[in-house]
C-alpha cells in the first residue's frame, strides 16, 4: 500500500513539474511571435491614425472652400 501510495505521489509531483516546464517553454517559443504581432498592430494603427487625420484635414480644407464660396465679399 505504501509503494501504491509513494508512486501515485511521485508520479503526481512529476505531472506538476512537467507542467510548468511545459508551459515555460511554450511562452518561450510563442513570445517573439507576439511581439512581432504586437508591432505589426501599432504599425496598423498608426497608419489608419495618419489616414483619419489626413480625410479629416481634407474634409475641413473641402468644408472651408464650400464656406468661403458662399459668404459675399
Amino acid at each position: 500500500m505504501q509503494i501504491v501510495l509513494g508512486s501515485v505521489i511521485g508520479f503526481m509531483a512529476g505531472v506538476v513539474l512537467s507542467a510548468k516546464y511545459l508551459r515555460r517553454e511554450f511562452a518561450a517559443m510563442i513570445e517573439p511571435r507576439l511581439k512581432h504581432i504586437e508591432e505589426q498592430l501599432h504599425n496598423l494603427r498608426a497608419e489608419i491614425n495618419l489616414d483619419a487625420a489626413t480625410r479629416l484635414a481634407s474634409l475641413n480644407n473641402l468644408l472651408d472652400d464650400r464656406s468661403s464660396e458662399r459668404t459675399p465679399r
